[in-house]
Parts: C-alpha cells; structure tokens; sequence
C-alpha cells in the first residue's frame, strides 16, 4: 500500500507521461485532501462536505443519493437515487458483475468499478478490465446476462478484436458511435492503485505503442 505521498507523486508524474490522456481522477480521502496544478480529483467522503475547491469534480460515497457534485454510490443498485453506481470487482464474482452490468443498463444508471482491475484479461485469480467495459458496452446495447456473463469470464485475448470501426468478441461487434456512447453514458471508468500495470499490460496486447 503506497504512502499519500507516494500516491500524491506517483499521480503528478503521470500527468506528465505519455498515457496521460487515459488518466482520470485521483481519489483522495476528505482529511486528507491535497492539490496539484492540474489535478482532478474525486473526493471520499461520508456526507455531504459543502463548497469544494475547483478540482474537485466528483464524490465517492456508501450513501445512495448524489450530493452536490456527481456522486458515485457505493450502495446496493436499487437504492440509488439520482447517484451514478459504483461496484468493487474484487469482492464479486463474475455472475454479480454480469447481474449488476444488466441491471444498472436496464436502469439507465452509469457506473465506475473499483479494486481489482489491475489487469486487461481476466485470469484465475482477478477479473479483466477489457473483460468487464467491453461486456458494459455489450449490456447498455442490450446483451444478454449470459452472453456478458461468458464474456466477462473469458481468458483468451484473442477473443477480443480491436478495429477502426468496430470492437468484436467472437464475431459480434459493436461500432465505434456505440462504444462511445456507451463510455458516455454508462461505463464512466475504473479505479485501480496501479496505473502502470493496466498500461503495461495494453502495451504487451499491442493496443498501445
């Protein structure tokens, strides 16, 4: 577990590389809240904390309603009113991850997952991130729960084909206006502790340079 500082340096250094454009938020507990220039920030707290610096763009929470800023809830779907969701991949199996894509889709309500997502592909042991948000995407279209539900445990990354015009797992595909819609308007992000595993890992699969 890295210190704040580390975490503080590690993140300013990563605004300055070259993945930087795939660098979201960093989250920060409220007691602790720290600025840099150009950081943006997603707060943790447990109520509503009032007026907050420009940086700071959004809320994480356990409560189920939004704040005075996007909000994402860590609570149970169905409680969710107004709040974007939040799921924590380390702590649910693949049939959960698959019942709650589904549901939050059917619900229209956009979500971040968080923990365990260190890695492209899912493997014995964690679950994938390509795995999860290209299932997302599939969902907010109107997937079945047991077409994600095989997607999101599937091991080979030659499954998955990344195209100009299209994204494909086994054959069916989803255009490029459909991803991004989907990465619009449901599948807003990922939280992990490492930002250069998940890098590394594109890297090695040749979707990076």
């Amino acid at each position: 577990m890295l210190s704040l500082d580390e975490t503080c340096a590690n993140y300013s250094a990563y605004l300055a590389s070259h993945e930087a454009w795939m660098l979201n938020r960093l989250v920060l507990p409220l007691p602790k809240l720290r600025l840099g220039e150009g950081w943006r920030i997603s707060l943790i707290v447990e109520t509503e904390p009032g007026p907050q610096p420009s940086q700071v763009e959004t809320f994480e929470t356990k409560l189920a309603c939004k704040l005075s800023l996007p909000t994402y809830c860590e609570a149970p779907l169905e409680a969710i009113e107004s709040g974007f969701a939040k799921i924590r991949t380390s702590d649910i199996t693949s049939e959960g991850i698959a019942a709650f894509l589904c549901g939050a889709a059917a619900r229209r309500v956009p979500f971040k997952a968080t923990a365990g997502l260190h890695h492209a592909i899912r493997s014995a042991s964690m679950h994938g991130f390509l795995n999860v948000f290209t299932a997302a995407a599939f969902a907010w279209h109107g997937a079945e729960r047991s077409f994600i539900l095989d997607m999101l445990d599937d091991r080979d990354a030659r499954s998955f084909e990344f195209a100009d015009d299209a994204l494909r797992w086994r054959g069916c595909a989803l255009s490029t206006t459909q991803i991004q819609t989907a990465r619009r308007e449901f599948a807003h992000s990922f939280g992990s502790c490492s930002f250069e595993e998940p890098v590394a890992d594109l890297r090695e699969l040749g979707l990076l340079p």
